[in-house]
């Protein structure tokens, strides 16, 4: 008897939301709001415009332990298992040529702190740290403030 009563409760709750669901949005067609606006679902909007690098000005850290900004575009650059653009610039043997930053010593060093001769694999996906600083304003509003230390 109880598993039924259980049953008919559960039906219902089920029920009573997919009513509600349709009264709350009639038509089942709805828009959504994010940060980048209102679009209705079957709609597709323009894209935003391309956020600008400044080459000229390389920004500085905003917290202690942050990995450096990239000062130029990355658009078009593979980094994947079979090859990693940034290494053609930024690799010990290249950079000097290129005028670029050398990557740190700290990627030839894998997670037993053994010293490698080339990058070390965790070290090797440079975007999952790196990224491009842009002049793009904030998504949301934030009270962040940088460390004053690193000034």
């Amino acid at each position: 008897m109880s598993k039924k009563i259980i049953t008919l409760v559960a039906a219902g709750l089920l029920l009573s939301g997919i009513v509600y669901a349709k009264f709350d949005n009639p038509g089942g067609i709805g828009g959504l709001e994010s940060l980048r606006g209102i679009t209705e679902i079957e709609d597709t909007r323009p894209a935003d415009e391309m956020k600008k690098y400044p080459k000229e000005q390389v920004l500085g850290s905003d917290y202690i332990y942050q990995p450096p900004l990239i000062p130029h575009s990355i658009r078009n650059y593979e980094v994947s298992l079979n090859a990693n653009k940034c290494l053609s610039c930024h690799s010990w043997k290249n950079a000097e040529e290129m005028k670029a930053t050398k990557i740190s010593v700290t990627h030839f060093v894998n997670r037993e702190d053994a010293v490698l001769a080339d990058v070390s694999p965790r070290r090797y996906f440079c975007l999952q740290c790196h990224v491009p600083q842009a002049s793009a304003e904030a998504l949301v509003e934030n009270e962040f403030k940088r460390v004053d230390s690193l000034r």
